[in-house]
This record gives structure tokens, sequence and C-alpha cells, in this order.
């Protein structure tokens, strides 16, 4: 499905006494990678949020392969795992700067309505941008 890839410059403070990234920061790290995936359809967080639509995180998953470290530049792949419904479940591959995979990662949102706290479907704009590629 729909694939984006963003990179991320790991922080000094993002790394622990053994010098590796400490595995805390690679939730931070798909945050980023999702917002930019949904960027590339002009989705923007902030208007949905504004638009009254929260997107809370069901389930995250890690499979840590090689440690990261600082000053690294990771590649993260974001990938659609199946067309949304009130869910929407990402898969993501993160290289390190030798194009070694060193983490599987997945995450399972769901679309939320802001006032009643209950969960909607995908809104239509985002399954239409998403269709139009």
């Amino acid at each position: 499905m729909k694939t984006h890839q963003t990179f991320v410059k790991v922080r000094y403070a993002e790394t622990d006494q053994m010098g590796v990234v400490h595995h805390g920061n690679y939730a931070q790290y798909l945050e980023m990678a999702r917002i930019d995936w949904l960027a590339q359809f002009d989705v923007s967080y902030r208007q949905m949020e504004k638009d009254g639509i929260m997107l809370p995180v069901y389930s995250m998953e890690f499979t840590f392969i090689k440690p990261a470290g600082f000053d690294d530049i990771l590649k993260i792949e974001t990938r659609l795992k199946d067309f949304p419904t009130a869910k929407i479940e990402f898969g993501y591959s993160i290289y390190n700067p030798q194009e070694e995979l060193i983490t599987r990662a997945s995450t399972t949102l769901v679309f939320m309505d802001a006032k009643s706290k209950r969960p909607m479907r995908c809104p239509q704009y985002i399954l239409d941008k998403i269709k139009e590629d």
C-alpha cells in the first residue's frame, strides 16, 4: 500500500548510558513518520483536531533488531497496512545509515469524535485523498 520515507537525526538526549537510542524514543519517531505520511496527502493532525477528530493510538508493537546511536540519520519507511475504516493501521521499517533494517514496528490508531469520545469512521475527505494516488 502507500508508503512514505521520513528521516530523523538521533539527538544525544535520546541515547542511554550504553550510547544507543532508548527504546522509549521510538514511539516519537513513529509519530513523526505518521504525521509525514499524512502530510503527503495534505492531511493535517492540527486540522483534524480543529474538525473534532482525534486519532489516539490503540496499539503499538516493536521488534528491535539492531541499535541506533547518537547522530545516526534514521530512515523510517511508513506504509498503510489496510484501507482505513474506524481505524488506521501503519507498518514501519527503520533503517540505519548503512541501510540495515534495525527496527520493525506497527501501530493501530482509532478515529474518534472529540466531543462524544466514541469511535467514528475515517472521514471521507481522508479516504478521497488517499485514493487519489
